[in-house]
């Protein structure tokens, strides 16, 4: 899978709406018009109607034709193709940071999807690092290095007296 064939999250189901397999979309992060190629359990669809806000998206996804089945997906993710949904200057996708350094704590493990931010597990020691700006000054994926606020995140600065 090339790079703009990811799937990202753009959302996750929300409550039935109606008795014809229609969602609320919740947390949206993509127009999800009609012709939209989403994911969800593994299965590809399209969206065949939209209506709802920008902000909370209603929308009928081909080949679910009762509230039923559309409640049964509730809380499961929507997923596009990277390129539907680009990136901001300021976002990245959770596999871009895995194997990424932090100098003086080691390698992101992997990206943890808490409450109210995503964590950085890095190191050996399984450093939690929150992925907010205070903590994270600069990511540079392309020379795959996370620079963050040691004093901020309470963790030693590496001794660099001889």
């Amino acid at each position: 899978m090339t790079a703009d064939e990811r799937l990202v999250p753009v959302g996750r189901v929300g409550r039935a709406h109606g008795l014809d397999g229609s969602f609320y979309v919740d947390g949206a992060s993509h127009a999800l018009d009609v012709g939209t190629l989403v994911t969800v359990r593994d299965v590809e669809r399209e969206v065949d109607r939209r209506g709802g806000t920008e902000q909370r998206p209603l929308v009928h996804l081909g080949g679910i034709g009762s509230r039923d089945e559309a409640a049964g997906l509730q809380g499961e993710p929507l997923l596009v193709v990277a390129s539907e949904a680009p990136l901001e200057e300021d976002e990245w996708l959770s596999e871009d940071l895995i194997g990424c350094e932090v100098p003086g704590i080691g390698a992101v493990r992997r990206v943890i999807s808490a409450p109210s931010c995503d964590l950085l597990e890095v190191g050996p020691d399984q450093v939690l690092i929150p992925f907010v700006a205070d903590a994270v000054k600069r990511v540079d994926t392309a020379a795959r290095l996370i620079e963050v606020d040691l004093d901020f995140l309470g963790l030693d600065q590496p001794d660099d007296r001889a």
